[in-house]
This record gives C-alpha cells, structure tokens and sequence, in this order.
C-alpha cells in the first residue's frame, strides 16, 4: 500500500494534521516514508477533488503549518478504496492457502 492518496486519507481518517504530521504517521503506520513533493502533490489533487479541506483556524496567520482534514467525500472514497484493498487482500490470503 504505497498510494500517496490512500495514505493521505488513511492518515487524516482519525485526526486533522498538517503535511508533517501526516508525513510522520504515515512512516508510522504504513512504513512508507513519503518525499514532500509526493505528499503536497497528494494533497493537493486530494483537495481539488474536494476529498480534504484546509483547517479553517483563527491562529493559521501566526502558523505556517496549514492542518488538513477529511471531508465527507474523503470519507466516502476512502471506505470504498479499502473496501477494494481488503477483497483483494482476502482473495491474495486465499489463494496462498489454497495453493
């Protein structure tokens, strides 16, 4: 599991983070250590898409670092993207045990 996107969204699933937390929890959870160009490339397609949105914060002018969280959007793709990972992951377990 090395998509950009998919970490992004997985990351951002259970806490608003600005791109080094995100960039932190992800070689955490996932063991991919993402460059800066692949994660702020991730997050800005991933905004666009309307799948994540900047934390709106009274203090943003006095922090550079910018929190991003998951939208209802995001939310959505993310359950049907793991979704799919998990059928694939259930019939790659099968087939090992069946073979």
């Amino acid at each position: 599991m090395t998509d950009p996107s998919l970490l992004v969204l997985a990351s951002l699933a259970d806490s608003d983070k600005h791109g080094y937390a995100m960039m932190e929890d992800i070689q955490r959870f996932a063991g991919v250590r993402l460059g800066p160009g692949t994660l702020y490339g991730a997050i800005t397609r991933l905004e666009q898409r309307g799948w994540i949105a900047p934390v709106v914060s009274r203090l943003a002018s006095e922090d550079r670092r910018r929190p991003y969280r998951l939208t209802a959007a995001g939310r959505r793709s993310l359950e049907a993207d793991l979704a799919r990972l998990n059928q694939v992951v259930r019939t790659g377990l099968r087939r090992l045990r069946e073979a």
